[in-house]
């Protein structure tokens, strides 16, 4: 592809997953937000909870002055926490969606435009029981996320790998979602090219089907070997030794979100980078290959 990257997409990267130091609500937040909007590379960022409210405030200030577009995920709100939003207890259930509302007043104070999150886990023999109690908690985030003019987004992750979730393979997220957006058109899907291996699905597979219903992306890698390190949802760097997502898969998904239209001109959307540093990796140096990586992949589209 000869023309810019950035004339068809706005580049992002999952800040609590670059810097896992802060994915818990605290550490060097401010640091880490400061580094990123400081950085050309990035016209987007992903931010999540930042449980003391002055340094939220000081962090929408940052985000405000960088000019950045800004994303709000919530899912360390659920991943930490161990809460549930399909809970079949419903005072759990009540608490994670009370968890995910105050996300979003979050979000809309960081400047962010809507909130992600992912469905929960669930057993075989209740699933139906769970799907209902997700439509419930979802519809509500909506109404709320709808009077306040944003948008709500489920990632979309696995559901027998690792984080085990009610919506993981892709026909099922798309009926989730028609029928959210049968009530609520501020709904939509978010689709993560790491999650693709993992929930047993080709790019045009998890793609094509839900191509309407897809509103952010994000891209990484996995290792779905369980005899190998940083197996399931652990989001390894490209090249990452038994990895399964190389420049080809790279080039082929972007390929596919151009020919759907979903990358264009018009109304660049986000997409972003969820990687994340093994161990004792360097975030830094893992996230500039990050950058390598992606401008080899868009030359080759």
């Amino acid at each position: 592809m000869n023309e810019p990257i950035y004339s068809y997409m706005k580049l992002g990267t999952i800040a609590f997953m670059s810097f896992p130091a802060i994915m818990n609500g605290e550490g060097p937040i401010l640091e880490t937000i400061k580094k990123l909007a400081e950085d050309p590379y990035f016209t987007a960022v992903e931010c999540s909870w930042i449980k003391d409210w002055t340094t939220r405030a000081k962090a929408a200030k940052l985000l405000k002055e960088s000019g950045m577009t800004v994303c709000y995920g919530a899912q360390p709100r659920l991943l930490t926490t161990g809460l549930n939003i399909n809970d079949l207890d419903e005072n759990v259930r009540l608490q994670a969606l009370e968890s995910l509302k105050e996300g979003l007043l979050e979000a809309e104070e960081l400047g962010a435009k809507g909130i992600a999150f992912l469905s929960g886990k669930y057993e075989e023999a209740t699933k139906e029981q769970s799907y209902e109690a997700l439509v419930k908690s979802t519809k509500e985030l909506c109404c709320l996320a709808l009077e306040r003019g944003m948008q709500v987004e489920l990632e979309v992750f696995d559901y027998d790998v690792d984080k085990k979730s009610l919506r993981g393979a892709t026909m099922y997220a798309k009926q989730f979602a028609q029928e959210i957006r049968w009530e609520y058109d501020n709904f939509g899907l978010l689709i993560d090219l790491s999650h693709f291996p993992l929930i047993h699905e080709g790019i045009e597979e998890s793609i094509l089907p839900v191509k309407d219903l897809i509103t952010h992306v994000h891209i990484g890698n996995a290792v779905i070997d369980p005899a190998l390190e940083a197996y399931g949802d652990a989001h390894p760097r490209f090249g990452f030794p038994g990895s399964v997502n190389g420049q080809e898969e790279l080039v082929k998904f972007l390929r596919t979100l151009l020919e759907t239209g979903f990358l264009n001109k018009e109304k660049p959307p986000v997409l972003s980078f969820e990687v994340k540093p093994w161990k004792d990796e360097e975030p830094e140096v893992v996230l500039t290959a990050c950058k390598r990586f992606l401008d080899e992949a868009w030359r080759l589209v």
